[in-house]
């Protein structure tokens, strides 16, 4: 690869002419490849390639042209034949830099010994059904063509996946081979971060969120902005947020906010977990992890702030207390947990109010954040009651600290000084317009405090306004519980203001 070859490719989807041109301008403010994909304006490609000619011949940025079929995820209904005769007949002879070939066009094109300069050929395979168990011969399929480069792209269902698509560029090192190996969705963000750093010829993003061309795609800007990609090597330290689902996260935009203003090294990524023991063994223990990384710790939010316990070392002693871990480090071969949130529960209520001792607080929720706060709590001598839809949940959890518990649906909160929200209710995506509680139950409590972040002003804190309580949202205490997770791994201060202010520009710009 050449060494002023762009690390990040810019994907262009767009349905006409013009906005492919406008889309193509607007990449030029970023040092990226473009890919123009053809199969997004179908109808206008079939009637000439002038003005996509024109297009090539007049941009400054190096190209990718791709026809994407539908049955790899691509936006046209083309068949073989069709897509075959458009790359024999026209498309290898566009002025692009590379043109992306199907395994099977590219396989054709080299039996049939048709003129083609291989070393302008990205071959691709994709599979947007899931992570095909024949992957390795895949692989091999596709380097045994005489293309430049190698893509494969696989939609993976939980961030361990992301193994053997890191596993495949190890081995394309070894091989002499260039490769692409993208794990797409969620799931599989940590490819599209690490890729370059780990020998992948390049990754792809989007001119917006709304504009990705593949599930999991990130934009330009948090490529470049958030995650630093052109500064990630190998040697990077390797920190992230471990949950299901954590697409409403900020973490990634505070974190890694704080590592740039200091310099450091380091970078936070986002691991979407669906099975948990797996993702610990394969990704995080030193002791049994098959990546080469430098893991250095990960922030660990629902569902599995309880469940981490059983994949630890070492806990200490007040997060053992609580049952719940939020954060892990990796001091040389161990795995050690610690809890940040029970201090950051507190900190913002003690601005609010001058004692919590005989408090009476109301906590909806049973699960680790709720767990954290009643620990909290107890150390302030407050006087707290556990609500739950789920009254024996509700009543095992009080049970277990010696407190009263109470069933939510038919709950009044007038008598209570504080109301604290510690469900997901309310949370950015699905549960967004759900509520903990609505007004003529909150109505004469003294102050709701909402532990949902994202969004700033959830269905919760609308329904305490329109109760006439006084509210406290959920940002300072994600701040707090990151500022210390940040001390736990890397022993420095972040600043506060760095990380405030990355979490308002994140908020304010809806990034999640």
């Amino acid at each position: 690869m050449l060494s002023t070859q762009p690390l990040i490719c810019t994907s262009i989807c767009e349905s006409d002419w013009p906005s492919v041109a406008r889309a193509v301008h607007d990449a030029g403010r970023f040092n990226t490849l473009i890919e123009i994909r053809l199969d997004c304006f179908v109808p206008f490609v079939l009637q000439g390639l002038n003005p996509l000619r024109e297009l090539l011949a007049a941009c400054a940025q190096p190209t990718i042209v791709t026809f994407r079929p539908a049955e790899q995820g691509g936006r046209c209904a083309a068949d073989f034949e069709t897509r075959f005769r458009f790359w024999r007949d026209e498309g290898l002879l566009l002025p692009s830099k590379f043109v992306d070939l199907e395994l099977d066009v590219a396989e054709r094109l080299s039996r049939e010994a048709v003129s083609v300069d291989w070393s302008r050929v990205i071959c691709s395979y994709h599979n947007h059904d899931g992570l095909p168990d024949e992957l390795n011969q895949i692989f091999k399929r596709l380097a045994a063509t005489p293309a430049r480069v190698v893509k494969i792209a696989v939609r993976v269902d939980d961030a361990v996946d992301c193994t053997q698509i890191l596993h495949l560029l190890e081995q394309a090192r070894r091989d002499g081979r260039e490769i692409i190996a993208i794990g797409m969705g969620a799931e599989g963000v940590a490819t599209r971060i690490l890729g370059p750093a780990r020998g992948a010829f390049l990754t792809y993003g989007s001119l917006g969120k709304e504009r990705a061309t593949a599930a999991g795609q990130l934009s330009i800007e948090e490529l470049t902005s958030v995650y630093r990609i052109e500064k990630i090597s190998r040697e990077t330290a390797i920190t992230g947020l471990v949950g299901c689902p954590i697409g409403h996260s900020i973490s990634p935009q505070i974190h890694n906010a704080a590592f740039a203003s200091l310099g450091a090294d380091a970078v936070y990524i986002p691991f979407e977990v669906k099975n948990l023991e797996a993702f610990f063994k394969r990704m995080v223990h030193p002791r049994t992890r098959e990546i080469d990384w430098r893991m250095r710790g990960l922030s660990i939010t629902a569902p599995y702030k309880t469940k981490v316990l059983a994949e630890l070392d070492w806990i200490e002693p007040g997060a053992r207390e609580i049952g719940a871990v939020n954060t892990v480090v990796v001091e040389d071969d161990r795995l050690c947990g610690y809890n940040t949130d029970a201090n950051a529960f507190l900190a913002p209520l003690k601005n609010r109010l001058n004692s919590l001792a005989d408090a009476r607080v109301a906590i909806i929720g049973a699960g680790g954040a709720a767990s954290a706060a009643l620990y909290s709590l107890k150390q302030e001598n407050a006087k707290v009651t556990i609500f739950a839809r789920d009254v024996q949940q509700a009543k095992q959890f009080a049970d277990r600290w010696s407190m009263e518990s109470s069933e939510l649906q038919d709950a009044v909160f007038a008598d209570f000084d504080v109301v604290v929200n510690a469900t997901p209710l309310g949370t950015k995506g699905e549960l967004e317009n759900e509520t903990a509680a609505l007004a003529q139950q909150l109505h004469g409590a003294r102050l709701a405090y909402e532990l949902v972040y994202n969004p700033q002003v959830t269905q919760f804190v609308r329904e305490a306004q329109a109760a006439g309580c006084d509210t406290l949202d959920g940002l300072p205490m994600l701040l707090t519980q990151a500022t210390e997770q940040f001390q736990l791994w890397t022993g420095l201060n972040p600043g506060a203001e760095i990380m405030r202010a990355a979490a308002i520009r994140a908020l304010g710009n809806s990034v999640v």
